[in-house]
């Protein structure tokens, strides 16, 4: 039987006495098919659908091609699936499996329709607030994407805790370009925004983008005010502990947690009066350390402590007093959490220094979820860019939460996530009656993937 030749074939050489070709024949293929267990998270909690509630469509109905719901959906899966840039959809908007989970597949057809393009997408990014202008038929309610964080984080458990721990931090998000309210951050080196999150856990619960020629705790009163008061009203007696480093030592924020019942615990910056405080703490350390042959030595010291001018009343700080390689290292904390709930050393070991978790949830935000791509040239289109990158952040939350529970997976990054389950090559083989999406059978992550795909089916209910 003579073998079929094509003049687009390319030669590889041979293996066990065949020929090696290859060529871009086999029909519709998507490198994305893993994307189908987002499409489960989504109907799971719901993401896509409540997010799209937060923008205005004024477009003429008879002329809409793509409706809110799909291009929500399109820009978060993109993003998930780590496509950061708009100019990717050109390519992705062709994606079969892509076109399987929103929908674009007409009754009868053999492919799916072409999702939307870069400039289609580009409109929703953005999105003005208020009604309707000459250039934009789309418009965005910052609010109620706001609130709708803290509904996902509350819809996420299925019963009220006992006790939450929101972190607060601050980051740089460097900027290379012109963009409005860039400015120059002395401690970064560089030129960025300064956006405050708001993480419970895993959870994020606030995404803030911010001018870098500020205090890093401006704004944090209001985010927590509005936060909390959310939390409450669903959860009135849960225990609210607020968690930061230095920089939100301030009174205003201190102040606003004592009158609201909310606990906090934050950093203190060492000055000359702290150290005097710990200096019996720091000789004694020092001679614990040379006991041990030059190891480590920690003491604690619980008083309470005020500034000169700055705070309005006397609180508790906690001072670790360290020796360490051979030179002091003596570090404070302030908080309001009482003595016999919380002794010293556990309150600086097991509690405070829990929150450099936080800064890792900051990496996954900002590293896999493309969060820090803010280069368009308006605050307002880099903050609406912001809350896409933390929807799809949200919704590989929820798929790891939901779906890989005490799996491999459990603690996985989204990187991670993305590498091993999403990113899965497979072919689309379409008949008159099913889409069947065919992965590899060789598969390293089959069990895992179809462990996943069982729990999301069964949190959102029977399948259709």
């Amino acid at each position: 039987m003579q073998t079929e030749c094509s003049a687009s074939e390319m030669d590889f050489g041979r293996a066990g006495g065949r020929r090696v070709v290859a060529d871009f024949d086999g029909g519709m293929v998507s490198s994305d098919a893993g994307a189908l267990l987002l499409g489960e998270a989504d109907k799971s909690i719901r993401l896509v659908e409540r997010f799209a509630a937060c923008f205005q469509d004024f477009r003429n109905p008879l002329s809409v091609v793509h409706p809110m719901t799909t291009l929500v959906a399109q820009r978060v899966f993109g993003l998930a699936l780590g496509y950061e840039d708009l100019i990717d959809h050109d390519e992705l908007r062709r994606d079969p499996v892509l076109g399987v989970l929103l929908g674009s597949f007409d009754r009868g057809s053999a492919a799916p329709e072409p999702l939307a393009g870069k400039s289609t997408l580009n409109r929703l990014e953005h999105a003005p607030t208020g009604g309707p202008g000459r250039y934009h038929k789309i418009g965005h309610d910052g609010a109620a994407i706001e609130r709708l964080f803290v509904d996902l984080f509350l819809d996420a458990h299925a019963k009220t805790p006992r006790e939450i721990v929101l972190d607060l931090d601050a980051t740089d998000d460097p900027l290379h370009g012109h963009q409005e309210g860039r400015f120059f951050h002395g401690y970064y080196d560089c030129y960025c925004y300064l956006p405050l999150y708001v993480f419970c856990g895993r959870h994020l619960l606030a995404a803030k983008l911010r001018r870098s020629n500020i205090d890093g705790s401006a704004g944090a009163v209001e985010e927590t005010a509005r936060i909390v008061a959310q939390i409450r009203a669903r959860w009135p007696r849960v225990k609210i502990v607020l968690r930061a480093d230095s920089g939100f030592a301030r009174e205003a924020l201190m102040a606003w947690c004592e009158s609201n019942k909310v606990d906090y615990v934050f950093g203190l910056a060492r000055n000359a009066r702290l150290e005097a405080r710990v200096a019996d703490a720091l000789a004694e350390a020092h001679r614990l350390s040379e006991a041990k042959a030059g190891q480590p030595a920690r003491v604690f010291r619980d008083f309470l402590w005020t500034t000169k001018d700055s705070w309005s009343r006397r609180r508790r700080v906690i001072g670790k007093a360290e020796w360490t390689r051979g030179e002091a290292n003596p570090r404070f904390l302030v908080t309001s959490l009482k003595p016999d709930a919380w002794r010293a050393r556990a309150l600086y070991e097991d509690l405070d220094c829990a929150r450099g978790e936080m800064e890792n949830r900051i990496k996954e935000a900002q590293g896999d979820l493309f969060a820090d791509r803010t280069s368009t040239a308006t605050m307002r289109a880099n903050q609406l860019r912001l809350w896409f990158a933390s929807m799809a952040y949200v919704l590989l939350c929820a798929l790891r939460r939901i779906g890989l529970a005490h799996t491999q997976f459990a603690t996985a990054t989204c990187g991670t996530i993305r590498l091993k389950l999403l990113k899965l090559g497979a072919l689309v083989k379409v008949s008159a009656r099913r889409v069947k999406i065919a992965f590899a059978s060789a598969c390293p992550w089959a069990d895992d993937w179809r462990l996943a795909a069982g729990r999301l089916a069964n949190a959102r209910g029977s399948p259709d």
